[in-house]
């Protein structure tokens, strides 16, 4: 049986859809690799532009909407290389498919669009393969974004756990060194030192007034930082929950006791982030393989304020 998809507070009433570029939403535009850097053994840094001054496929679909939606999240900007933190992009080979991959690169980066790209199947090892110079086609961005503008004046707190720190980067690199933000606090957790990912730009983070804990989840020859998960470093964030915004994202089994541990620190469900991962297919709301609870997650998320999912138990 079909479930009807739910509507989510949205910002303003969404506008009706314009087709801006020359491509169906459905059709992938070819981007070039402008950098193809190894970060580790399975994961690569891609950075992409587009071909011959092309027009992107802009069509987005809005879903149905009520009032507002709450501050801190943005809804999808609506054309290829014009991305928020928290958004993604379907990225393919032909012969290959195309698979969701989040923006990594922060808001009007100069460097273009970055993705970072894990080696686990077909796909995905076919694209390790991708020189730079080489192809690429998208489509996107999708989804919805965080807002780092409506975070000015407040403290922020970023928590990741594993490839969590992809789409965290995006919004970290957005917001650090700019003026207008409270104190600045991250917590990431990997497997082992071998998975870290991003550590040389967690200095330049730390100089520019991030804090930075990072925490392994077993003993590893030559560690000497913290061994545990994520919630172990908690305690060290000194939350002020009246102030405080968090940012969750990471592998579900991470975000109940996150949140447990935000709550018990005083914070309101509606100042708690999360971008949920879920199996998107097409980013245009019409396969249903994102469904939670008929909330298709690749239009009304991936990212989410915690007091919208109430009513959605699939999704935590």
């Amino acid at each position: 049986m079909t479930k009807t998809p739910q509507t989510v507070p949205a910002t303003n009433t969404a506008p009706a859809p314009q087709q801006t570029g020359p491509a169906s939403p459905y059709l992938p535009t070819e981007a070039l690799v402008t950098r193809a850097a190894k970060l580790t053994e399975k994961e690569r840094l891609f950075a992409l532009a587009l071909l011959n001054g092309q027009n992107p496929n802009h069509t987005q679909y809005p879903v149905a909407v009520e009032s507002t939606r709450p501050s801190g999240i943005a809804p999808n900007a609506g054309s290829t290389l014009n991305y928020l933190p928290g958004q993604f992009y379907m990225v393919g080979l032909p012969g290959y498919g195309e698979a969701p991959f989040s923006v990594a690169s922060p808001l009007g980066a100069s460097e273009g669009l970055e993705l970072c790209i894990r080696a686990v199947g077909n796909l995905t090892n076919a694209i390790h393969r991708v020189p730079k110079g080489g192809r690429l086609w998208i489509r996107g961005p999708f989804g919805t974004g965080f807002d780092a503008a409506s975070m000015k004046g407040r403290d922020v707190v970023f928590i990741a756990g594993g490839i969590g720190i992809v789409p965290m980067r995006s919004l970290i690199k957005t917001i650090v060194g700019n003026p207008g933000y409270g104190r600045l606090s991250l917590i990431y957790g990997t497997k082992s030192p071998d998975d870290l990912l991003f550590s040389g730009e967690m200095t330049e983070w730390s100089k520019a007034g991030l804090r930075a804990f990072v925490t392994i989840d077993k003993p590893a020859k030559g560690w000497s930082g913290n061994v545990g998960v994520v919630t172990t470093l908690m305690a060290k964030l000194d939350i002020d929950p009246v102030r405080t915004t968090a940012v969750i994202i990471g592998p579900p089994v991470m975000y109940k006791f996150v949140i447990m541990n935000l709550r018990k620190a005083g914070m309101r469900d509606e100042d708690i982030l999360v971008s949920l991962e879920r199996r998107m297919k097409c980013g245009l709301g019409k396969c249903g393989h994102c469904q939670i609870n008929g909330v298709y997650a690749c239009q009304c998320g991936p990212v989410f304020k915690l007091s919208d999912l109430h009513g959605l138990p699939e999704a935590l």
